[in-house]
């Protein structure tokens, strides 16, 4: 059997500004409510016989206490975030697995659901739909694999390499140098996706990565500028990594 996992906040966010808007007899917006359930059904009605919708219950989360600057709900327009309790109440009410997160992040679930999926020896493939690269770090050769329902792209362990130059297992470590705008950290200067590509094809990890340049033999543009910049900021380039790195305990 396949598992597909679906990143709720991403189909909300979606809908919300490409649907016209919609409101209930309560005179409540529900517009991307619909469009989300719509398109979980859609899923469903695909031939998908197990599936769950992680939501942001709370767009803030653990991370926001490791770095003052990360995603938080400010400027998040209300009639959007009020959705996300209709949403959950929705996809419950018709029976579909919901988890609203609080203190971690619906990437989070994904990632742990997915993992715990992936050792069931009746899971034949596990597909987390989602365009967001963070997921991009729980892909396993075939087994694990992403999907972008809008443009039916699926990315297996393969195509993470051909998309982002890197493993999966190096993309905590290369959001790190290049940041992610979305989630609310900037990378290191300098570090752009071809150098930090380069230099984790090759080193795979951040304490990998020598601190003389002259040892990375990779075709890297200001090599040494990259590398002094790495040395100064290796602190913050770690962090970085661990707000990247999404979590499997919980």
């Amino acid at each position: 059997m396949d598992i597909h996992l679906v990143d709720g906040t991403y189909e909300l966010f979606r809908h919300y500004y490409a649907l016209p808007s919609a409101r209930d007899e309560d005179g409540r917006e529900v517009a991307a409510v619909r469009g989300v359930l719509a398109s979980v059904l859609g899923i469903i009605s695909g031939g998908a016989t197990h599936i769950a919708v992680a939501t942001d219950h709370v767009i803030e989360s653990f991370r926001n206490g490791l770095w003052p600057g990360y995603k938080t709900g400010a400027g998040i327009e209300p009639e959007l975030l009020a959705q996300f309790p209709l949403l959950e109440d929705a996809l419950s009410s018709a029976g579909i697995v919901v988890w609203p997160m609080v203190e971690f992040e619906a990437d989070d679930a994904l990632a742990a659901a997915a993992l715990a999926a992936a050792r069931d020896t009746r899971v034949e493939r596990v597909i987390i739909c989602t365009p967001d690269k963070d997921l991009a770090q729980c892909v396993r050769g075939t087994r694990i694999v992403q999907l972008n329902r809008r443009t039916r792209v699926t990315l297996d362990e393969q195509g993470v390499v051909q998309k982002f130059g890197v493993s999966p297992a190096s993309i905590p470590d290369y959001l790190a140098l290049v940041g992610d705008a979305a989630d609310g950290y900037p990378g290191l200067p300098g570090w752009g996706a071809k150098s930090s590509a380069a230099v984790l094809a090759k080193f795979f990890h951040l304490e990998s990565i020598p601190m003389d340049c002259r040892e990375w033999r990779v075709n890297a543009t200001n090599a040494s500028a990259l590398a002094d910049t790495l040395c100064r900021e290796r602190d913050r380039a770690l962090l970085f990594r661990t707000l990247a790195t999404l979590r499997t305990d919980i």
